[in-house]
């Protein structure tokens, strides 16, 4: 039998090794506890900000169904409820969804895989940080009322300078660039995380269900957030410095803003959605006490739904003018969208059917009518993806409907059940099953009273975004029944905040160990968890522990498995093999620090004070963070002699690595991921803004060829010196390695400078028209990766000066060679774009 909390307690006195444990792995007190980057810390941090935004936007939403509930309401002036809609649609998007998503992640992820903690810790903390401080930048311009006015999606010219002259699309642009920031921050943790640190014996198709989800989730927003930035770059430039994207007049587009924004926003759907599918396959199990059916499949339909919805963006530009073959490829693919999401459906419907019975709890409450919700609302979707139909309730409460339902649905319900349901992790306490069957009950009735009546508004005519509407026209009941519902929904989230707040805390029962008698193995010790995940790292061989490996658990509580034990006044994980989960390192992780606090205020900031275009102030906040940032980095490889450990098991393995296969080199490599798919989202600016100006043809850049060709001489050379130093460090030649770096940097600057010129040379002004605005944001964009990357030298000529960068440990260095790599490749394609193209076409 497993042991209380009491009894543990005393066993820890006379258990040297978890008392160790229980020293390295305490989180800071007092002013130090800032400091904290542990991701039960953090994680829990990301959980409340979360919820605090939903409340924000809750409110902005009763304040909105206060306005519409009768006709010709003056409550609210047109532009105060642009704003509130706008800020709204906002937090929810951005502020709510996907952190809320990537906080669950974080707290619970690393005890589901039985790792320690996270493989990069102060980057989750400087992510919630950056997370917070973007939050309040964005909503806190409400309370100025200079918000934005543009609708969450900011569709120009509307947002533009000339129809939106003031500052609020500037807080929203740069807030929400911040928050993205964020956003892959945490992605990153969470990919690394789930491929690389894992129990031995995790192979690929033993991960937890929600992993999985995870994992899919990760890559999207690796993918589908670039286009965004790239458009939030775009328009924020044009609106300071006149460089004309958007611009019909010069040869812009309003559309590439709507092209750029949908080939995120559509994916943004599923990236809310497969998370929420994850917990409800991780929650549907544990009450329906059986395994998930067809996780394979299940599996599959994740991974399948990632792809297609890349697919999809057009889906929301049907009235737009786009050529019907076009626009058949896209229904197409947005009715293909709704078979993986019916195999996980029909998941959960068998899993129930498995099962000896359903266990009624509230967690499992909210899990069911999350499935009933999401149903209805991709019923809808169905509907809306067939062209004629979509033509007819386009822009009118329809849609408002449809989308709610399917995000009220897929993130909002399984968010609220997976609450209830790792609550105990934090707390070691139940919520009250009675709070919640009341809270449930509100929230789902007033959700359906105040959302189903949407449809038949929106088949009446009434179109989405307006403040008021005249009396006559049969809308005022039901949008009366609207808002009654929105309160309901108001009232049933009260009280679930109550309870998981406050209530709960002080009366709710003890949890105790696994209180759910749930298969996985967050659950594997007496709530709440630890620091520390597990007292040791265990073999597994099932996708349930907890169910199909009786005893496992007792020997992990008396630490019979990997690192067992902290005498040594480190913080220890173990990296694990990608596919089958073999034990191949032993790292150690950082202590707290107040470094990811410091870089992110001064992040926060630069993109406060670029809102007000005080640059002098901006490049003050980039020192700050540059030097944060260089002390952060400046021991990221520790120097253990020997480098080999004791990880217990039978098994010595080394502390430091080098090669493709360590965390960091996949930390970087999935960085300029999104770098790339923010560049090739530049490419597609230019190529679609040819299409659309046949017209207007790009202009051909008269001179500059030669400085283009020198151009690629230099950033080839560069590369081959740089490739040439890390040769020679490698083979231990320290002079070699520093002639590269050295020789290296002025050729890269000279390349750049060339690109300049090249630019210069034909004369081509940005301001003139959208091609020569394009031209020049392919020179500006390797401008910058060129000056980052001569900072990363800079970093490694004075880290290998002080002995830090050898041929043992080089794994800093491949990473930056990666990216002087990636920066010359892009100069040669900038070339293609600004001097090749436009001839050849």
């Amino acid at each position: 039998m497993f042991r209380t909390t009491r009894e543990l307690d005393e066993a820890s006195r006379h258990d040297a090794g978890l008392r160790h444990l229980r020293e390295v792995w305490a989180p800071p007190k007092g002013l130090s506890w800032f400091k904290g980057i542990n991701n039960t810390v953090i994680g829990l941090l990301y959980v409340l900000t979360g919820l605090f935004f939903l409340v924000a936007a809750g409110i902005l939403a009763l304040m909105m169904r206060a306005q519409l509930a009768v006709p010709e309401n003056d409550l609210l002036s047109a532009e105060w409820y642009n704003q509130i809609f706008t800020m709204h649609g906002t937090t929810m998007m951005f502020l709510f969804a996907v952190p809320i998503m990537e906080a669950i992640a974080i707290f619970v992820i690393p005890q589901m895989l039985g790792a320690r903690d996270l493989p990069f810790p102060r980057i989750s903390a400087y992510g919630y940080w950056a997370y917070l401080f973007g939050g309040l930048i964005a909503l806190g311009s409400l309370f100025f009322k200079v918000a934005p006015a543009s609708g969450w999606f900011m569709y120009v010219p509307l947002s533009g300078a000339e129809y939106s002259p003031g500052l609020g699309p500037d807080f929203w642009l740069l807030g929400i660039g911040f928050i993205e920031v964020s956003a892959v921050a945490a992605a990153i943790e969470i990919i690394v995380s789930v491929l690389k640190f894992r129990s031995p014996g995790m192979s690929m198709d033993r991960l937890p269900v929600f992993a999985w989800y995870m994992l899919v989730f990760g890559f999207m927003i690796m993918i589908g957030f670039p286009p965004l930035v790239l458009g939030d770059i775009l328009l924020e430039v044009e609106r300071a410095f006149d460089w004309p994207f958007y611009d019909t007049e010069r040869g812009g587009d309003p559309l590439l803003w709507q092209h750029l924004f949908w080939l995120f926003g559509h994916p943004e759907v599923y990236i809310i959605f497969l998370p929420g599918a994850g917990l409800l396959s991780t929650i549907i199990p544990t009450f329906a006490r059986a395994p998930l059916a067809g996780y394979v499949w299940v599996v599959l339909a994740a991974v399948g739904t990632g792809f297609l919805s890349f697919g999809l963006w057009v889906h929301h530009m049907y009235t737009t003018g786009i050529p019907l073959m076009s626009l058949s490829f896209f229904s197409a693919a947005s009715l293909a969208v709704a078979i993986p999401s019916g195999i996980q459906v029909f998941a959960w419907i068998a899993t129930i059917w498995n099962g000896p019975g359903i266990v009624w709890r509230a967690p499992m409450l909210y899990a069911l009518g999350s499935i009933f919700i999401f149903v209805a609302g991709g019923l809808t979707g169905v509907m809306v993806a067939l062209v004629p139909f979509d033509f007819q309730v386009h822009d009118t409460y329809f849609v408002v409907a449809h989308f709610h339902y399917v995000l009220f649905g897929g993130a909002v319900m399984p968010v609220l059940a997976a609450l209830h349901y790792w609550v105990p992790l934090a707390t070691g306490k139940l919520m009250s099953e009675s709070l919640g069957r009341w809270s449930f009950g509100l929230i789902f009735v007033g959700f359906n009273l105040a959302f189903f009546p949407m449809h038949f508004t929106g088949l009446r005519g009434m179109p989405r975004r307006v403040y008021t509407y005249p009396a006559e026209l049969g809308w005022d009941w039901l949008n009366m029944i609207s808002t009654v519902g929105a309160f309901m929904v108001a009232a049933g989230f009260v009280i679930f905040l109550w309870d998981f707040l406050y209530w709960h805390r002080k009366h709710g029962a003890e949890a105790g160990y696994n209180p759910w008698n749930a298969g996985t193995m967050e659950w594997h010790t007496v709530t709440p968890a630890s620091n520390f995940s597990l007292r040791s790292v265990p073999v597994v061989s099932s996708t349930y522990p907890l169910w199909e490996e009786p005893g496992l658990m007792e020997r992990v509580d008396r630490g019979e498995f990997y690192l067992p034990d902290a005498s040594e006044g480190k913080r220890k994980t173990l990296r694990t093999g990608t596919v089958m989960g073999q034990p191949q390192q032993v790292l150690f992780l950082p202590h707290p620090t107040w470094t990811p606090l410091i870089a992110a205020a001064a992040t926060a900031a630069f993109f406060g004070l670029a809102i007000f275009k005080l640059w002098w102030y901006c490049a003050a906040a980039l020192v700050v963070l540059l030097v944060s940032g260089l002390v952060w980095m400046w021991n990221t490889e520790p120097r253990p002699e020997p480098n080999l450990y004791d990880a217990g098991c039978g098994e010595v393995l080394p502390v430091y690595v080098n090669g493709k296969q360590t965390h960091g080199f996949w930390a970087m490599a999935l960085l300029l991921l999104f770098d790339a798919a923010a560049f090739a989202s530049l490419v597609f600016s230019a190529l679609f803004l040819w299409t659309v100006n046949r017209d207007f043809p790009p202009p051909v850049p008269e001179g500059g060829l030669g400085w283009a060709w020198i151009t690629a001489g230099l950033m080839l050379l560069a590369s081959l010196v740089f490739r040439l130093g890390v040769l020679a460090n490698k083979r231990g030649l320290f002079p070699g390695l520093i002639a590269g770096l050295v020789v290296s940097m002025p050729v890269m600057l000279a390349g750049g400078a060339a690109l300049l010129f090249s630019l210069f040379a034909t004369e081509l002004r940005p301001t003139e028209n959208a091609f020569n605005a394009v031209y020049w944001m392919f020179a500006v964009w390797t401008g910058f990766h060129i000056v980052v990357g001569i900072v990363m030298v800079l970093f490694m000529l004075a880290r290998a000066f002080a002995g830090l960068v050898t041929a043992e440990r080089r794994q800093s260095l491949m990473n930056v060679e990666l990216f002087w790599h990636f920066t010359a490749g892009l100069a040669l394609i900038s070339l293609v774009m600004v001097h090749l193209w436009p001839r050849m076409i």
